[in-house]
């Protein structure tokens, strides 16, 4: 085992449960948020959304968050039968399911796949878009709550002909960090503690945190091939690039001892 912490740079909410199992494995976690997710400002559209929901063949949410923010707007009422639920990972699988989505109505990447992203979700979702077919992408957006993220599920949406819209369900911020903070960042930066990321925002997040510091002692995890550019790119010196399961994560942060 690793005797450096490792630092968990997912919002607050979500790094809870991965200091948690990090820690049950017998490492030395803590959190460290890079990305401070807050309400939209203006709640009308996901409540259109919902009203509209029957216009919609399939929901692609791209995180556990967007279906809990969205979920939040839901009308008791408000029937879910006739429509599919796309999940790229587990975790937004389970967020699903804990929102009273039946399992036979989620389109996920199965639990052993070796990726979790959209791309491995379009392998099993390409089949159900056709022309004039509907899906709506629930995503987070910026501070002024303009859609932020990668657009290329909607792109092979487009590309098929189908039809999709987008709603922005939260707002991902950039955090303000406190000196506990500050002084943890200095020591993942000089290799004292070893990075995790779950996203190439909370990247350039630190990096905007943080300027001037070099980052080629430091260490890191990156949970995709795309974060682990986005850290070489940043100047990590040391990096490993894993699926987002504990087995996988704990494994290529003890490679790092």
């Amino acid at each position: 085992m690793t005797a450096r912490p490792v630092i968990v740079t997912r919002p607050a909410r979500e790094a809870v449960q991965w200091v948690s199992d990090l820690r049950a494995a017998g490492l030395d976690a803590v959190a460290l948020p890079l990305i401070v997710i807050e309400p939209v400002v203006d709640a009308e559209p996901l409540r259109t959304a919902w009203r509209q929901l029957a216009d919609y063949s399939a929901l692609m949410f791209v995180s556990a968050t967007a279906v809990e923010h969205f979920f939040q707007h839901r009308e008791p009422a408000r029937a879910l039968a006739g429509c599919r639920f796309w999940a790229t990972g587990p975790g937004t699988t389970r967020a699903l399911l804990r929102a009273g989505v039946p399992t036979g109505s989620i389109e996920a990447p199965p639990p052993e796949a070796t990726r979790f992203d959209s791309e491995a979700l379009w392998e099993r979702v390409q089949a159900q878009v056709s022309a004039g077919v509907r899906v709506l992408i629930v995503r987070g957006g910026d501070e002024a709550g303009r859609p932020t993220g990668r657009d290329w599920l909607a792109n092979e949406i487009d590309a098929a002909g189908g039809r999709r819209d987008t709603v922005v369900a939260y707002r991902r911020l950039s955090p303000s960090l406190d000196v506990v903070q500050h002084q943890l960042a200095i020591d993942g930066a000089e290799g004292r503690a070893i990075w995790l990321f779950s996203s190439s925002e909370a990247i350039g997040n630190l990096q905007r945190a943080m300027p001037g510091v070099d980052w080629h002692a430091a260490s890191a995890v990156a949970t995709h091939a795309r974060i682990g550019e986005a850290a070489r790119a940043a100047g990590f010196g040391a990096l490993r690039v894993c699926t987002p399961l504990l087995d996988a994560l704990i494994a290529s942060i003890e490679s790092l001892a």
